[in-house]
């Protein structure tokens, strides 16, 4: 058990909110359920490992008995590929389920594990994953040192960010990822919402995406968001110096009842989803400790208007034509 310390000024209601999704995941009777079909096929694939690891069988072992290839089983209990019903059916013999209604409810997870979300219209290709996952969370903590959050970005932000991308893309499918994103951005408007708790390195604030306009008013977002009950924004200063997350960005999502924590970690050349309790517990140790580097939320809006109010100036003097005696 990791015994972390809290900052001694960490906002009352953001505590009690982080106390509240722990007595949801206990009884998530308590929280309407997103049936998102990748987080369905997630909590299907963790209880058929769990079932395997009990009747003491490898992956090999039971891909034999089954006659399946050991990759699709392994597939099935990541998550990665939807079960059928007959394999669901096959599952269950082999490891001894005999109780109607757990085999009833494995077949459910296994039927809503094949519906399609509506991110899989958009041709996102790996990151249609994490859209899924997004989708059923009820917490998502992330702490960004580069940029701003896609859940909380503007579109002329989002907009500029595409547009320095590499590859170039057109136009048009940039439009369309701006959409996507503005549709992930409905989780904090759900009822109930999504609890998004953001920490982010000051360097976010300063660096001029798609100018200073742009970047004012992306600000200006952040503020308003901050005042949300459901959304917390915090920043690292300068003056904090070094800290364990300075060369990474990570999200933790949580989920209702059963379905175990992920942690999505991206890069330049893919994504990598950090499943391993002991590694999720890493990472929610190290998002505890930049919590008590970071500035409290009245400090962090303070220090959010003050750098609006620089792009501001620094909007006016870039206006064309602006004369000044």
């Amino acid at each position: 058990m990791y015994h972390l310390r809290h900052p001694k000024d960490w906002d009352d209601g953001f505590r009690v909110m982080s106390n509240s999704i722990r007595f949801l995941r206990e009884d998530a009777t308590f929280m309407p359920e997103v049936r998102s079909p990748t987080v369905r096929r997630r909590e299907l694939g963790a209880l058929l490992r769990k079932l395997r690891t009990g009747k003491g069988l490898t992956v090999e072992q039971a891909a034999e008995q089954l006659m399946i290839s050991m990759s699709k089983l392994s597939r099935m209990e990541t998550g990665q590929s939807a079960a059928t019903p007959r394999d669901i059916r096959d599952l269950c013999d082999l490891y001894d389920v005999t109780d109607r209604a757990e085999r009833d409810r494995m077949v459910n997870l296994a039927r809503e594990g094949k519906q399609t979300g509506w991110w899989q219209g958009y041709d996102l290709d790996s990151f249609a994953t994490y859209v899924g996952l997004e989708a059923a969370a009820v917490q998502i903590r992330c702490y960004q040192s580069a940029i701003i959050p896609g859940l909380l970005q503007t579109p002329d932000y989002a907009r500029a960010m595409h547009a320095a991308g590499v590859p170039e893309i057109s136009p048009e499918r940039t439009e369309e990822l701006i959409e996507v994103r503005l549709r992930r951005q409905r989780l904090l408007d759900r009822d109930p919402p999504v609890r998004l708790d953001a920490i982010l390195d000051e360097a976010v604030l300063h660096r001029e995406v798609g100018g200073a306009a742009v970047m004012r008013a992306q600000l200006d977002r952040l503020v308003t968001m901050s005042e949300r009950p459901n959304v917390s924004i915090r920043i690292i200063p300068y003056s904090a110096g070094a800290h364990p997350a300075m060369d990474s960005t990570f999200n933790i999502l949580e989920f209702a009842g059963t379905v175990p924590t992920v942690v999505y970690v991206e890069g330049l050349v893919g994504w990598i989803y950090v499943e391993r309790p002991h590694d999720v517990a890493r990472y929610r140790q190290v998002f505890e400790h930049l919590r008590t580097v970071a500035l409290t939320s009245r400090e962090s809006v303070a220090l959010l208007r003050e750098i609006s109010a620089h792009h501001g100036s620094s909007a006016i003097r870039a206006a064309p034509g602006d004369v000044r005696s």
